[in-house]
Formats: structure tokens, sequence, C-alpha cells
């Protein structure tokens, strides 16, 4: 019998509206109904809103990349991430999300990858030597490691300081406190409420988003003069802090600056945490493709030199990464908002609807891929894998708006498995096997567990 990788329990396929609720603030996941990983495009009413979830690949390119201004992020995926996020690129949309891409994107191009290699390295490497501490005392929390070693690759590559820095420790701690204290959805992202109307964050949420910003400011602001010194790093927030936008002119003042960092964070830190924990899982649960992985990253990564030119070379583990990614990937769901009147497949869709598009359930779709809930790292080598990764993969979005971080995380993602891969065995725990379930990102409802083993050697 093949083994699968956990999936959630899907929903009744009938239920109340307020049943529904309940279900979606505990797990976006487990909320839907089975026949999603079926359907080309399902419809969903409430007395407020309409939604339509799209899994046509067609629809799914008309939203993303045929004609994404006519689609944009919708105001409801900003209520729950204002308080951390302010007005970053993330939750932005129309000209200000342009500018504010236009001064990003060129520190995230091909040359400048190269220079944060050896920052992704060297986390990497710490996160090997804080392993050999951890797996003394029995079982451990995966979760909570690859979140530790994410954490310090973004401090590291932004700001070339590690994650025993004092200031970037408090926000790694305070980050994880607020994601405790943030529920998936608030009041503001069900009820057409006026602007004025209070959101009813809670207090705590508010206490630490503003104690991240404040820790973030001071980074921003010491770089800042240190640039104005002539003494800054040549790191991502040196050039994302120097860069002027082509068309304008302007770079981004300190608190913009802060809004950018702070999703950074988010996104490069959580994102990278989750899709690596399950990468170890399932590492964990097929090892015949840990062993694999092992014996290549032996081959291919010489402890005593750091070069770029290794990545290329690790391609067993980036076809685990990729797969990991299309089962568990990290943003499992995608809002748009269309801003003219459309017809979805024979079907009226009214302006202010919004659009799902679920990499949840595409990456999973039993009509587009073989095989769907199956772990198979070698499936992007078959036609229908090939066809898949260019119509129905989306980990990272697609289009203009398109995560400007993803080179940077497949990268990372298939360095930091095959360190920790070639350092240590990972072995599943019998009874603790992980339940997704998504919040921000797709993590494990009561974590993942494993055993590490250090390799000899």
């Amino acid at each position: 019998m093949t083994r699968l990788p956990p999936k959630p329990a899907a929903r009744a396929d009938r239920v109340s509206l307020w049943k529904y609720l309940k279900l979606f603030r505990q797990d976006i996941l487990s909320a839907q109904p089975q026949r999603l990983y079926r359907a080309w495009m399902a419809e969903f009413r409430t007395p407020f809103f309409r939604s339509f979830m799209c899994n046509d690949p067609e629809l799914v390119d008309l939203v993303l990349n045929k004609r994404p201004d006519d689609f944009p992020k919708s105001e409801r995926v900003r209520e729950g991430l204002v308080p951390l996020l302010g007005n970053s690129v993330f939750i932005t949309n129309g000209e200000t999300w342009k500018r504010q891409r236009r001064i990003i994107d060129p520190a995230f191009e091909g040359g400048r990858l190269r220079d944060t290699f050896p920052a992704m390295w060297d986390a990497g490497v710490a996160a090997v030597e804080r392993l050999r501490k951890e797996a003394l005392d029995g079982p451990i929390e995966i979760e909570a490691q690859t979140s530790h070693a994410a954490a310090d690759v973004i401090f590291r590559t932004l700001f070339s300081i590690p994650i025993e820095h004092e200031v970037a420790g408090k926000v790694f701690s305070t980050f994880r406190e607020h994601q405790n204290e943030q529920p998936v959805v608030n009041l503001g992202a069900l009820l057409p409420l006026p602007k004025w109307f209070p959101r009813f964050h809670s207090r705590r949420t508010k206490e630490t988003a503003t104690q991240i910003r404040a820790l973030i400011e001071q980074l921003t602001t010491e770089r800042m003069a240190a640039i104005e010194a002539g003494t800054a790093p040549d790191d991502l927030a040196t050039k994302i802090m120097t860069t002027p936008d082509p068309e304008t002119g302007e770079k981004f003042d300190t608190e913009e600056m802060v809004d950018q960092v702070a999703i950074f964070f988010l996104a490069g830190h959580e994102t990278s945490a989750s899709a690596l924990a399950w990468a170890l899982y399932l590492l964990a649960l097929y090892p015949e493709w840990q062993d694999k992985l092992a014996d290549e990253a032996n081959e291919v990564l010489d402890p005593e030199k750091i070069y770029f030119s290794a990545v290329s070379k690790l391609r067993t583990s980036r076809e685990v990464f990729r797969e990991a990614l299309r089962l568990y990937p990290p943003v499992p769901m995608m809002v748009r908002q269309n801003t003219c009147p459309e017809e979805f497949r024979a079907r009226e869709v009214p302006v202010g609807s919004q659009v799902v598009l679920s990499p949840w359930h595409l990456h999973r779709h039993e009509r587009l891929w073989e095989r769907p809930d199956e772990f198979d790292p070698e499936r992007f080598k078959t036609e229908n894998g090939k066809e898949c990764l260019r119509n129905a993969y989306i980990p990272f979005s697609s289009g203009q708006r398109v995560c400007t971080g993803a080179g940077f995380a497949m990268i990372e993602g298939a360095l930091l498995l095959s360190l920790l891969v070639r350092a240590f065995r990972f072995e599943t725990v019998r009874g603790r096997e992980p339940v997704p379930e998504a919040h921000l990102t797709v993590r494990a409802k009561d974590g993942i567990w494993l055993r590490l083993t250090p390799r000899e050697g």
C-alpha cells in the first residue's frame, strides 16, 4: 500500500454559514469540502460578499498573468495584517505597489543572490550546530528549529547580523508571540465595515506588532546612519534603502522601510520555515529519498569551501523541496477582488467579489495531477508533471505579483535541506503524525516531531 503524506480531513459537503465561519477561524484547510479537489470553480455566498474559488488553470492564468490589474489584492486580506505590515508591498495595490516593487526587485536579482549565498551558508551551519545540542534530548519539534534557521537567514542577508544579535533575537521571539495572538481572520475580513469602524484586534496583537515595528525601526535607523557615513555593509537592506525608483528618483523613507522589512520577515521567514519543516518530515517518511539527498550533499558540498556554483548541483534537494512546496504550499490561498463585471465558466461574477486562488487545492487537484496526494520528487520529469508545473503550480504566486524572493527561497531551501540531511538522519516519531492546518501559513496542528541521529563523519 502506498504511503501518503498527511492531509487534513475535509468537512461535510453542506454546513451552515456560522458552522463554516467557525471552522474557517480554526483552520482554513479542514473548513473546505472534499469536492474542491475536483471542482474547476466553486461559489460561496454570505450575506456580505460572494467568493469564487478558481481551480481552472485558465482562470488562474487570467487573474494572475493576463489581467492582474483588474484583480487587485482583496482589501479583506489586509484587515488582519495591518498592525504589523502597515503599507507593505504584500498588501498594497495599484501605483503604490508598482513603485514599491520597482525599488525592491533589484535587490533580488541573480547577481545579488550570489552575494547573499555566504550568509545563507553561515545560517545553515549555525542551524546544524544548534541541532547537535538539541538532538541529544530525544525527539524535537522541527518547526521551531526551521523557524529559527529561516529567521537567521533573513537577518544575516538583510542586515548582516545573526539571530543571536540582541535586536534580531527580540524580533524573532516577539514575532512568535504575535503569531499565536493573530487569528486567521478578524471581524473586518468578514463584514463590510467602514474605514472608521474599529477592527477589534486583540490588545496583545497590537502590542506585539508595535514592539516588532519599533525594533525594526531601530535597525533601519542605524542602517540609514551607516549609509550616510559610508560604513554600511553591502547587504539587502543597504541595496533596498539606496535604490531610487527609476521613474521618480524617490527612495524609501524610514517608515516605508519598516513596512517592507516587516513583510520580508513575515514572508521570507514564516514561509521558508514552513516549507523546510514539511520537507524534512517528508524525508523522514520516505527514507529512500533522504538517503539520495544525503549522498548528493556529501558529494557536492565541501564543508571547507563556500561556493555558489554548488547550488546548481543540488538537483535532488531542489526536486524534494519543490515537491514539498507542492504538497504543503506555505500560503494556501490567495484572495483577489474583481474590479470589472466578469463571467467565469458561464457564471456571473459581480464587481467586488472575492476571487480565491488556492495553491493547496490546485496542487492536489485530482483532474490535473497524476497521483496528486503522493510524494514523488521525480514527477516533474514526466509530461504530466511538466504541464502542471507550467499551469497548476503557484507556491510563490505568478505573474507581476510573483513573490520577489522566489529565487532566494528556492536556493535557501535546497541549501539548508542539504546541510541538515548531510549532518543528521531524520526519523518520524510513532504516534505523532503531524496534521496540516493553515493560519498565516501551512503548519502542523501540534508541531512536527522528528528524531535526529548524527550521521557518521
